[in-house]
């Protein structure tokens, strides 16, 4: 796979260099609330997805692209597609910008437009979706500026310390 570039930000393979970042990232607790985290990772196992990720494009499952500015080729965070349904011409959107001071610069944004325009010209699907908490609203904007619209609401859907959540679920229909 080439590289997608954005306006900012450029998305791109994962390669062997991203294991002890991405191994920092899914194990950091904070992160496991919006990620469906259950368990630590080893650096093994991030190994081992790394390796799977080599060969990896939409049609193996989970397709994961390291986000990183255009600028300095600093890596910022992670773009995930998974649950692709070629029948029914679909496929989910997970995104992370994982240090706080890389927060609300536009890579985020960047990063979803460019892979909605891969996802509807590269890959001819139908729609794109996601899942986030109501009380998300940083995710919440960032998807609505993206053309995302609400489509239903997953009562005590996510379990937290402080009790159930709501989530809701986001599409983006292409024409």
């Amino acid at each position: 796979m080439t590289n997608i570039e954005g306006k900012i930000t450029r998305l791109r393979a994962v390669e062997p260099e991203d294991i002890d970042r991405m191994y920092r990232w899914e194990n950091d607790y904070d992160i496991w609330l919006v990620s469906g985290t259950t368990a630590p990772f080893s650096r093994q196992q991030m190994q081992r997805f790394v390796e799977r990720q080599q060969d990896a494009d939409i049609f193996s499952g989970q397709l994961r692209l390291i986000v990183e500015t255009l600028s300095d080729a600093k890596a910022v965070g992670a773009i995930d597609l998974f649950e692709f349904d070629p029948i029914n011409s679909r496929v989910g959107l997970g995104i992370l910008v994982y240090e706080l001071s890389d927060r609300g610069k536009g890579y985020a944004a960047d990063a979803v437009e460019t892979l909605c325009r891969y996802i509807r010209d590269r890959l001819h699907l139908h729609q794109v979706w996601c899942n986030v908490g109501t009380d998300n609203e940083a995710s919440l904007s960032l998807f609505r500026r993206a053309g995302f619209t609400q489509s239903g609401v997953k009562r005590d859907w996510q379990r937290r310390p402080d009790g159930y959540h709501d989530e809701v679920i986001l599409q983006k229909i292409f024409d």
